[in-house]
């Protein structure tokens, strides 16, 4: 199956800005008052929204939904994957409760080999909007698939962190906050919390922590020190952070570009970057 004959494919969801989701992301982020605007879907809010709902007959033995021809990103016998990072810009706020539509298009499907094997570089965009208004999100997310594991244990790697940032806030994510968060955003992926899963079948040494979550708590921090609107946002995912092992949310501004990252025992596990609305 050639990865590229999929470029181009779309397909269109309609869902509801559900400020239920929301409490319980606030609840999740344990703030009794969340830092976010009240009355609007918050900065990665929509993460929270267009769940999936694959039957339970359709989805994989890693807790994914099983790809096959018909969907929008191709198989080529590439089970595992990973949300590498994503570039998004906030154009409009997004009432809650609102009825919303995303549409996602494939922008590129890139198949590679490297040192771990075949793998697969796919890039989703999305655009999403309040029904019948101009476009409010548009995200660029980027998703790597990789071959089955061979059973080895991880072997981690991660850059030196160099000098500590001026505003740190450090946090450790445990099973129960990983749990909440699958939850939250209906993800059956065994490696967050299934140990026994991610240790023998995937080599890991333990829960994987969501690349998504950890980007929100980047965010979130940031949100916790600043009140003007978030235009953009961007990460990408460094190395794994396994449940237990406490990470420094760093925040160092240049201008109107805030640098944040998230740094773990192993050295920076995420970086990213924000832009603030004038």
């Amino acid at each position: 199956m050639d990865p590229s004959s999929f470029v181009g494919r779309s397909e269109v969801r309609h869902d509801r800005a559900c400020s239920d989701r929301i409490a319980r992301l606030a609840a999740t982020l344990d703030h009794a008052v969340p830092p976010w605007t009240p009355g609007v879907l918050p900065p990665l809010g929509h993460w929270l929204c267009f769940l999936p709902d694959a039957l339970q007959s359709a989805m994989g033995p890693d807790g994914h939904p099983m790809r096959t021809g018909d969907g929008l990103i191709p198989d080529g016998d590439l089970p595992r994957r990973m949300w590498a990072g994503s570039r998004i810009r906030f154009l409009a706020n997004i009432a809650l409760d609102a009825r919303i539509v995303r549409t996602s298009t494939l922008a590129a499907a890139t198949p590679k080999t490297g040192r771990s094997g075949r793998m697969l570089f796919a890039t989703v965009r999305h655009e999403i909007a309040t029904e019948g208004c101009a476009v409010a999100i548009v995200e660029e997310q980027d998703i790597v698939f990789r071959e089955a594991s061979t059973g080895g244990i991880f072997a981690r790697t991660a850059p030196d962190p160099g000098p500590a940032d001026p505003s740190v806030r450090a946090i450790t994510p445990d099973p129960v906050l990983l749990m909440r968060y699958s939850a939250l955003t209906f993800n059956a992926h065994r490696i967050h919390y299934d140990r026994l899963y991610a240790q023998q079948e995937e080599g890991y040494p333990g829960l994987v922590v969501h690349g998504p979550l950890l980007a929100m708590l980047m965010l979130d921090h940031l949100m916790q020190e600043e009140s003007r609107r978030i235009a953009a946002f961007d990460f990408r995912a460094v190395s794994p952070l396994f449940e237990g092992e406490s990470v420094d949310l760093g925040l160092r501004r240049e201008g109107e570009r805030i640098h944040l990252r998230a740094v773990g025992p192993a050295g920076v596990a995420m970086t990213g970057s924000a832009e603030l609305a004038p």
